[in-house]
């Protein structure tokens, strides 16, 4: 924090008095089917999972403007029984698992905690492919694939994540009506680990981290096409709100950050840092 205070232009860490911040992989506080999991005296890994969550979330701020969404999750129609995900399937333990700490929305009471809320929201790839067909696609979807096919050098490969990516894509393309209007966005959750020679900008105390691949895929995006804006995870977050004018998640979240403005000889870098940009940039709807 000393750091951040004494830059030129000093950055806020954002830190909150008397909160508590995640920064590592622990278990949601809530199962499949809506037990608090925090209380569950029969998992060995309780240590490793935190309490149910009243932090608000983008899903909350969708079902606040009545903005359809669902996040599919894929093996969450196994998961759901199997909270422990003792009985995987055939294909062989630790891969085709279900991924609860990828799932943002499951450490949410007001999510998890509402039967009604849950059920329509958080479904299983499967059900994604079924709206696909029918074209009843929600306006915000959130897929994650299973430890199987995530691309994970440990459970997986990247041609089985780009085999899962393909699917969804040939298949939203198949579907003219729903093609019209769809942008899907393809990125990963971390960068491996790699040195970066690349810009990282100070937002906050929390970061930012390594560059991560993005990649737009949208009949109103140009092929090859190469954005300069700084942008990170928070900037699919701020092109929801601004694509259906939606207010920020919170006030003290990364999405109330402006978008950035560089030069021409330093596009990377904004000037008014901190900055993320909401990637509407990188569209043309005429």
């Amino acid at each position: 924090m000393n750091y951040l205070h004494s830059l030129p232009k000093p950055i806020s860490p954002r830190c909150e008095a008397g909160r508590y911040y995640l920064l590592n992989n622990y278990n949601p506080g809530y199962f499949g089917n809506g037990k608090n999991a925090y209380t569950d005296t029969n998992a060995a890994n309780t240590v490793f999972t935190i309490p149910p969550s009243s932090v608000r979330s983008i899903g909350d701020e969708l079902i606040s403007k009545d903005v359809s969404w669902k996040y599919y999750g894929d093996q969450w129609n196994n998961y759901v029984p199997d909270p422990y995900q003792l009985n995987y399937n055939a294909i062989g333990k630790d891969t085709d698992e279900y991924c609860t700490i990828c799932n943002p929305f499951q450490y949410d009471t007001s999510i998890m905690a509402d039967a009604a809320v849950r059920t329509a929201h958080i479904q299983d790839t499967a059900n994604l492919y079924s709206d696909i067909k029918d074209g009843k696609l929600p306006a915000v979807s959130i897929v994650k694939p299973s430890g199987l096919v995530d691309g994970h050098p440990s459970s997986s490969k990247l041609d089985l994540f780009e085999g899962f990516t393909k699917k969804i894509i040939d298949e939203v393309k198949a579907n003219p009506k729903l093609w019209k209007d769809t942008a899907i966005f393809i990125t990963l959750d971390e960068g491996g680990g790699y040195y970066d020679s690349g810009y990282v900008q100070l937002l906050d105390y929390f970061g930012d981290g390594t560059r991560i691949p993005f990649i737009v895929v949208s009949p109103y995006t140009t092929a090859g096409h190469i954005s300069h804006d700084y942008a990170d995870h928070v900037s699919i977050l701020k092109f929801i709100e601004a694509n259906w004018k939606l207010g920020t998640v919170t006030s003290r979240s990364r999405d109330n950050f402006p978008n950035p403005i560089a030069t021409a000889e330093n596009p990377y870098v904004p000037t008014n840092s901190p900055a993320i940009d909401d990637l509407l940039s990188l569209f043309n709807f005429k």
